[in-house]
């Protein structure tokens, strides 16, 4: 088999899933954290109580935090750090992690730069081989064994290859994907939607609101990510609708969560004083805005949710904003 020594750096809950996951395929997992005394009280407890618990770890997978022991014999590393961390964490790694194949699985763009998390990883590990994985699927469920399906992608039609058969079981179908550029912005734009649709639940909108809302939510991110060069197909597959409906109506959902936490009345700094969990959208929302006017992309329901998230702006004032654009045909 190939890949036999994986490090997973970031023990949130898809990390932890993922390492889980590899475990049951029978690879060696080490599962490392920034935070040395949680890794300890995982090692101890054999659970992530914070990101995934009452989910048991498998006393073979390894947990760690010492940065100098991170990287060993690993013939393949697994990036799941949130893209807001990411380049502090790697750049505190580097010097630690083998110059090995990589693989993304972090859903975001980094803000002032504008950069995909497989971009990030090219330019400080400058790896072999690169991919990222994205899809709809929860930690939660993942972990548990329920059925779930996602996609690899690389430019090297091998490496996809090679990831799609480390990941793919009987209960975790995984598929290739070339489109590299697509795949990562399905991941990273679909968690502005679910703060918007998160939104439609806490207004208690109902079923023809949140659908019509996904169903354009789909359109603008087809729109920017065509113009910043992935391909239209792909996001009406896995990467793209896929994500977008679990992420919009999951109760697993952080984006989902904040959307409709907000507009039940609660402050996003409140919120997000509430959770251990990054929710990526908060984040990205600032990244699309700019990718936006940079490529002169009309994209409404993100500036709404950008103007309800840092703006000011009242979630209904934003409902309206959207219902009284000119009209148009579709």
């Amino acid at each position: 088999m190939k890949f036999q020594n994986i490090l997973i750096i970031g023990d949130g809950g898809w990390g932890t899933a993922l390492s889980i996951m590899l475990h049951r395929q029978g690879r060696k997992v080490t599962l490392w954290s920034a935070f040395p005394e949680y890794a300890a009280e995982m090692s101890r407890t054999r659970e992530n109580r914070k990101f995934l618990p009452g989910v048991k770890l498998p006393e073979a997978i390894r947990l760690t935090g010492d940065v100098s022991d991170a990287g060993g014999d690993m013939d393949l590393v697994l990036s799941v750090v949130p893209t807001v961390y990411l380049r502090k964490c790697i750049s505190g790694l580097r010097g630690s992690v083998p110059r090995v194949p990589v693989v993304s699985c972090t859903k975001g763009i980094e803000n002032g730069t504008l950069l995909r998390p497989s971009e990030i990883l090219g330019e400080l590990l400058a790896p072999p081989k690169l991919a990222v994985i994205s899809g709809p699927c929860h930690a939660e469920e993942a972990a548990r064994g329920l059925p779930a399906s996602y996609v690899a992608a690389s430019e090297d039609a091998k490496f996809a290859d090679e990831v799609q058969e480390l990941l793919n079981s009987e209960r975790f179908r995984v598929y290739t994907n070339r489109d590299v550029v697509g795949v990562e912005l399905g991941g990273a734009l679909k968690n502005i939607m679910a703060i918007a649709a998160g939104m439609c639940d806490g207004l208690r909108f109902g079923d023809s609101a949140k659908a019509a809302l996904v169903s354009r939510g789909l359109v603008e991110m087809t729109r920017l990510g065509v113009a910043l060069g992935g391909r239209r197909e792909t996001f009406a597959g896995l990467a793209g609708l896929g994500d977008l409906l679990v992420t919009c109506y999951s109760g697993y959902s952080r984006n989902r969560s904040v959307g409709e936490k907000v507009a039940g009345g609660r402050s996003l700094q409140e919120v997000l004083s509430e959770t251990e969990m990054s929710p990526e959208g908060v984040w990205t929302v600032r990244s699309a805005i700019a990718l936006a006017k940079k490529k002169n992309i009309e994209m409404p329901i993100t500036e709404q949710v950008h103007a309800v998230l840092f703006e000011g702006r009242a979630p209904l004032d934003a409902v309206k904003e959207l219902m009284l654009r000119p009209m148009k045909s579709e």
